[in-house]
């Protein structure tokens, strides 16, 4: 699991999504409602086919109008099989991780990768430093 995760109030721009993806060298942000709850996920991808290519303008587009809904969730104590079972399930490539609601967490499929396999490609590129 990656700890302390992006999270942005769903009133956010996806301007300002992208902003901090773009500064923290990441692909989604979690998306809480104005009491911290975990609303969704919006991925980079969910900001060009749900925002940009229907011709919505990115300044004044907001989080909740895009994200992916209902937010599937697992919590810190429950086991690695658990997270393989529900991104199987769900074909998630990012699963946050939460307690109580509160978002404390993200587990990706590269962290499964590292975890599971680290002789395979994919943990190979996933734990490789980020090109700047």
């Amino acid at each position: 699991m990656t700890g302390d995760p992006c999270c942005m109030p769903d009133s956010a721009s996806i301007t300002e999504a992208a902003e901090q993806m773009r500064s923290r060298d990441i692909g989604d942000v979690l998306v809480t409602d104005q009491q911290g709850n975990l609303e969704g996920v919006v991925t980079d991808r969910d900001i060009v086919i749900r925002a940009l290519a229907q011709g919505r303008e990115p300044g004044s587009t907001r989080l909740k109008d895009v994200l992916s809904e209902p937010a599937v969730t697992i919590r810190p104590d429950e086991p690695v099989s658990r997270a393989v079972q529900l991104m199987r399930e769900h074909s998630l490539r990012r699963l946050p991780v939460a307690e109580g609601g509160h978002p404390v967490g993200i587990v990706s499929l590269g962290d499964l990768a590292v975890e599971r396999d680290p002789a395979s490609a994919l943990a190979d590129i996933s734990d490789a430093a980020p090109n700047q």
